[in-house]
């Protein structure tokens, strides 16, 4: 039998992706926002691709403060900007 592979969508483009192939991006109970590179940390997370261009997107159209249930502060914005850069 043939092992599933999990699969998300990226909150930029909407495409559907393995999940290895995005960058999590996660909301902690704390409500601090930072990118997951482990993709295994506490929170509620959002997945985009590995890319300005969809971070972009996903900032533009409020794909991720859709997906993270809150708003994201400018800073943190800028942060996640520098990291995928």
């Amino acid at each position: 039998m043939q092992k599933k592979i999990p699969t998300r969508r990226c909150v930029g483009c909407g495409q559907m992706k393995e999940k290895k192939d995005l960058i999590r991006v996660i909301k902690t109970p704390e409500d601090e926002i930072y990118l997951d590179t482990t993709g295994k940390a506490n929170g509620r997370g959002a997945y985009i691709c590995n890319n300005a261009e969809c971070l972009q997107k996903a900032l533009k159209n409020k794909g991720l403060e859709r997906s993270l249930k809150s708003q994201i502060p400018e800073e943190v914005r800028t942060r996640l900007e520098k990291e995928l850069g």
